[in-house]
């Protein structure tokens, strides 16, 4: 049989390996769950995030301002050539929406 103090560190060590599992798959479920969070903590900091698809269809009251805002694309103008004039958006309109994650 080992040396006593031997055999307490064996246990420990094998304690503190099951602990590190445990801690592990208890992160891991975590961060697949709360996501969405992270992301709305990302806004607190003063990142833009993309809160849009790539395809957004315009709806009822928006401008491209208030677009602009809420996707974090200033530029959609430039990236929709069939926007002739930016104070004509309708809902149903179909436009590219390309954001620019920027640290404030």
């Amino acid at each position: 049989m080992g040396h006593p103090v031997t055999e307490v560190a064996d246990k420990i060590s094998w304690y503190c390996v099951a602990l590190l599992g445990i801690m592990l798959v208890f992160n891991f479920c975590e961060s697949t769950t709360t996501k969405g969070d992270q992301m709305e903590k990302l806004d607190v900091v003063g990142l833009t995030r993309r809160a849009c698809d790539e395809i957004y269809v315009v709806g009822e009251g928006e401008t491209l301002q208030s677009i602009s805002e809420k996707c974090g694309d200033p530029y959609i103008v430039e990236f929709n050539p069939h926007i002739h004039d930016p104070d004509d958006v309708f809902p149903g309109l179909v436009i590219k929406i390309t954001p620019h994650f920027t640290n404030l």
